[in-house]
């Protein structure tokens, strides 16, 4: 049986005088349930929060946000939106509209958001910030690792947790949450590009 590899805890993490914090970027609440569930047992306390402005349509983001906050709220973790603000979000991608799938437009879409998360971290006095992105098998775990890091060289303060969430069993954990809070489970990466990736793929 191949053994598992474990998950590490940043030691200047673990030793936060006020306890473990972390904000933790979440795309979505099955992404983000065996992520959550874990740093719980392993006493990391994350806020949650949803800013996700590549999602299109307007009613797939709203159905994706309303599944996250039940998440939260079954859990008593603190939850936070930051709005659609989709306009925003073409145009930082501008250009890159016709690359593929873990091409270039992927790397700058996480790049705006994991900078986000910094700011938000800031603002809530919470240094450290990690997301769920890197739980997904269909996302380059070298493009995560380099958006974050430019989040955190641009909000100063922060620092980024580059964890590989796929790790530990918590893919196999994921998919057993998913059914037992019975989440609705998108079949697409979230931005109208990657839904027509996927229309095209099917054919």
């Amino acid at each position: 049986m191949k053994k598992r590899e474990a998950i590490e805890i940043p030691q200047a993490l673990a030793n936060q005088k006020d306890g473990a914090r972390v904000m933790l970027h979440a795309c979505c609440a099955p992404c983000s349930s065996a992520i959550v569930e874990w740093m719980l047992a392993h006493d990391v306390r994350p806020t949650i929060y949803y800013y996700n402005p590549n999602i299109f349509p307007r009613e797939e983001y709203e159905i994706r946000k309303a599944e996250s906050k039940r998440h939260a709220e079954s859990l008593g973790i603190e939850w936070i939106d930051d709005d659609w603000r989709h306009n925003e979000w073409l145009a930082c991608v501008s250009g890159l509209e016709e690359e593929p799938e873990r091409g270039g437009r992927c790397l700058r879409c996480f790049e705006q958001r994991l900078t986000a998360t910094a700011r938000k971290a800031l603002e809530r006095d919470i240094p450290w910030f990690t997301t769920t992105l890197a739980s997904s098998r269909w996302k380059r775990l070298d493009q995560i690792a380099l958006a974050g890091e430019a989040a955190e060289a641009a909000v100063p303060g922060t620092h980024f947790w580059a964890q590989n969430w796929r790790k530990g069993g918590l893919q196999e954990r994921r998919n057993q949450l998913l059914k037992d809070y019975a989440f609705y489970n998108q079949r697409y990466c979230g931005c109208e590009f990657s839904a027509r990736s996927a229309t095209a793929e099917k054919v």
